[in-house]
């Protein structure tokens, strides 16, 4: 549950907030002034400030202050009726997060305290790279004992003792974002702001004012000035997540920043600096992205200082258990409970498994199969249907001849618990009919047609697979010699 702290002196607004954050993953404290707000701090550890700036007693911008030095990095937001420039640039000057004026949007003020919460969340739940499972002093890891993963901690630790841009790159669900913060949590700047912007979720034409912010009538409906992340993330760190789908517009900008430490806001012209170390991460292949001039050369290389390549799920299958009991055991942590285990024979299904989603399909497929479990632990049926038939097909060589017979009939069983599984749940599938149908067919698709080669594969003659084959009706789904 995340704790918001409200300070106001109005009490009608006071209510108001009562009844927007009414909700069980917010727990919503109030205050009436700023002095009040700096003895309920120490106390509440809250997550998240909203405060207005024109309060009796100590303003919001000398709270702002004092806030600071008891916390530097608990977020802060400002709100105010009597927007102005000099306000909002003195507050963000002070390290506000953002601000707001009154009156105010409720599905706004929801989406801006959204993405506070989860930039506190950030910045206050420390990544270790080299967690120790037998210990749960941590809150959140990069789990992996493989030597790819070894290879990514030797990284981590280099770069968390400098300055360097970073870029990390590899396939999506590998955890690049999670080791952006684990940097971020070990450096020089960990008492600093992060800000995470994912730059292929937000549309092109409001990537660049979310970045480096807007002057009032920059563009139709830019009523207020707006800061954008680099002024919000001074003297901290921006990681900058898919930045190989960013524009070329907003490429020049981000390439302009790194080379002297100052942009322009949409529709400004004054110079401003920022010290603020970047962290870009992409799917993409760069290289190829330059050799067809679709990212800047020039931008590349300003990134590509230190970088650091994540591993697939599939080259560090080694890891795939300890990831297990990690989830198994974050996700008991979360319900309060006890942890679950798995079975034998469904850790070697997910260690065959070929993983196109990583490490987040991995986590996806523990957190479902908790729910459909029907005991304490996991068994493969549990598991869903693409990773046991993968784990069958991976395991085919078990059925060869002069193979291990108990590898042969685990395999077997293993597949004839998840036929009966599906059929419990389509009660028209009659599972020999269906199994015979789609043996035949494989046996074709294997034999490339050949109906005496495709019988040799079935252990059957030719006239018994004739007779299947019309009976099936498959002549029309596969060119049969």
């Amino acid at each position: 549950m995340s704790k918001l702290l409200l300070i106001d002196d109005e009490a009608d607004l006071r209510y108001s907030f009562q009844r927007i954050f009414d909700s069980p993953e917010i727990e919503l404290t109030t205050a009436s002034s700023g002095e009040e707000g700096l003895r309920i701090i120490p106390k509440l550890k809250p997550d998240l400030v909203i405060m207005d700036i024109r309060m009796a007693g100590i303003n919001g911008l000398e709270t702002l202050r004092r806030i600071r030095q008891m916390d530097s990095k608990l977020l802060v937001i400002l709100m105010t009726a009597y927007g102005t420039t000099q306000m909002a640039i003195e507050a963000m000057k002070l390290g506000a997060y953002d601000y707001l004026l009154k009156p105010f949007d409720v599905p706004k003020l929801k989406e801006i305290v959204a993405n506070a919460l989860k930039a506190a969340r950030d910045m206050t739940q420390v990544v270790s790279y080299q967690p120790l499972l037998e210990e749960e002093d941590y809150e959140q890891g990069i789990v992996g004992r493989s030597e790819p993963m070894q290879q990514v901690f030797k990284l981590i630790g280099q770069l968390a003792v400098s300055d360097a841009t970073a870029l990390i790159t590899g396939e999506s669900g590998t955890g690049k974002e999670l080791v952006a913060r684990a940097i971020y949590h070990h450096s020089n700047r960990s008492q600093q702001p992060f800000l995470a912007v994912n730059c292929a979720a937000i549309p092109e034409q409001l990537l660049e004012s979310e970045l480096f912010g807007y002057e009032r009538g920059a563009f139709t409906g830019a009523a207020t000035q707006r800061i954008g992340k680099f002024e919000q993330c001074n003297h901290g760190t921006l990681f900058l997540d898919e930045i190989g789908d960013m524009t070329p517009a907003t490429q020049t900008k981000i390439l302009r920043v790194l080379q002297s430490g100052t942009f322009e806001r949409v529709g400004g012209n004054v110079q401003i600096r920022v010290d603020v170390r970047i962290i870009a991460a992409t799917n993409r292949a760069l290289e190829q992205a330059v050799a067809a001039r679709q990212f800047r050369e020039d931008l590349f290389y300003r990134l590509n200082v230190v970088r650091i390549q994540m591993p697939p799920l599939r080259e560090r299958q080694g890891d795939i258990r300890l990831l297990v009991n990690y989830f198994l055991k974050a996700f008991a942590k979360g319900q309060q409970r006890a942890p679950r285990s798995i079975a034998p024979g469904a850790i070697r299904l997910l260690e065959k498994y070929h993983w196109p989603g990583n490490v987040r399909e991995l986590e996806n497929i523990i957190r479902r199969a908790l729910v459909v479990a029907k005991g304490d632990a996991i068994l493969a049926d549990d598991l869903p249907a693409e990773v046991v038939g993968q784990g069958v097909a991976g395991g085919s060589r078990a059925l060869e001849p002069g193979a291990a017979g108990e590898g042969a009939v685990e395999d077997v069983a293993r597949l004839a618990r998840q036929l009966f599984a599906w059929a419990r749940r389509d009660p028209k599938m009659k599972v020999i009919p269906a199994v015979e149908r789609e043996l035949v067919i494989q046996a074709l698709k294997e034999a490339g047609g050949n109906q005496v080669h495709a019988a040799k594969l079935l252990g059957i003659t030719r006239a018994t697979l004739r007779k299947r084959i019309e009976k099936f009706q498959i002549e029309r789904e596969l060119s049969i010699k």
